[in-house]
């Protein structure tokens, strides 16, 4: 996910306003939140001081999610951030942080990527377009709204939405009698 080779520059000026140098109008913390959603570096440096601001406003995007119910972060993973910043593991913690989230887009993509060359010999289970949509949502809410190849359930037409929704209850309804299939022979065994 590559975004511009130069960051977004946003000022922040006395009144706490942010604002666009780019588009030369003011944003919101939520417009912050969504260009890095579409993969755009951003900077926000204090007008006055010149000082860099972007973290304490990156950690403030994260907590208003986080206390809105958009929980991503597990309160094991939370407690343990707030221990690392009183051991002396801070220093690995970071790396370690920056290590898996690395980790984790590059499998992304490589998944991704193999669902969309390689013929998948699962394609002709029933509901399987509906649980590859799933994954595909998933990734996408994961990694900000980026999955390559995935189609974007908005981008249907009006007419397609009724016939989409009719399948998937129908691909429902054949996962669960499967389902129910394999949980009675397991129980048989």
């Amino acid at each position: 996910m590559a975004g511009d080779a130069t960051p977004l520059l946003i000022k922040r000026y006395a009144s706490r306003r942010l604002y666009n140098t780019e588009t030369s109008d003011y944003v919101t913390l939520e417009d912050v939140a969504a260009f890095i959603r579409e993969g755009r570096e951003v900077q926000i440096v204090d007008l006055k001081s010149g000082d860099d601001l972007t973290r304490q406003y990156l950690l403030q995007i994260i907590a208003e999610h986080e206390s809105r119910g958009e929980s991503v972060l597990p309160i094991d993973v939370l407690t343990d951030l707030v221990r690392s910043y009183t051991t002396n593991a801070k220093s690995v913690v970071p790396q370690f942080l920056a290590a898996s989230f690395e980790m984790l887009r590059e499998g992304q993509s490589k998944m991704l990527e193999n669902l969309s060359t390689f013929p998948n010999p699962m394609a002709s289970m029933p509901g399987f377009e509906a649980l590859q949509r799933q994954q595909q949502a998933f990734l996408k809410s994961i990694m900000g709204g980026f999955a390559p190849g995935g189609r974007d359930e908005d981008a249907q037409d009006e007419d397609e939405k009724p016939k989409a929704k009719a399948r998937d209850g129908d691909d429902l309804a054949a996962i669960r009698k499967q389902l129910a299939d394999l949980q009675s022979k397991l129980s048989k065994l």
